[in-house]
């Protein structure tokens, strides 16, 4: 009875980890439907009201200009926000954020590689946001600003002004 026991016992447990085993060519028909999907270009799939692909459209900042010749700055986007100066000369009424840290230390790292550069880079600090502002530049008019920022969107594409009113 015993022997009958275990024998019985050892088949169970090889029929239950050979049914479990799973099957290479399972994983391969999975692969090569998504494969197929992914080729199509996701036409077939019709459950979705939405398409999901992300769109990456560049930046181009194209100065408005009147008949002169005259930059319009008047549609330009500026921040205004209460900042402290950390460390550098001071602000004007219009500076150029190239970059927003919650970390003083990566905002301090930023700052020293601008310097290095040879910008008169500048740290500010928001309290009410609790975040580090690094200025590259900043100027007493908009339309200096705006140039400057232009320029610094080569190397930082997510450059915004600040508008400084102390």
């Amino acid at each position: 009875m015993n022997k009958y026991l275990v024998i019985c016992a050892g088949l169970s447990v090889a029929l239950a980890f050979s049914s479990c085993k799973s099957k290479e060519s399972m994983y391969r028909q999975a692969y090569d439907k998504a494969k197929a999907q992914e080729t199509a270009g996701n036409d077939n799939n019709d459950n979705n009201d939405y398409d999901d692909t992300p769109v990456v459209t560049p930046f181009v900042d194209t100065p408005v200009t009147d008949n002169s010749g005259y930059q319009n700055t008047e549609n330009v986007a500026v921040t205004q926000e209460n900042v402290t100066v950390v460390n550098g000369s001071g602000l004007k009424a219009y500076s150029v954020v190239v970059g927003s840290f919650s970390v003083k230390a990566n905002a301090e790292g930023l700052v020293s590689r601008l310097r290095s550069q040879g910008y008169d880079a500048q740290l500010a600090y928001n309290s009410a946001r609790n975040m580090y502002r690094v200025v590259a530049t900043t100027f007493a008019d908009k339309s200096s600003a705006v140039q400057s920022r232009s320029r610094l969107r080569n190397q930082f594409p997510d450059a915004w002004l600040l508008y400084y009113g102390y």
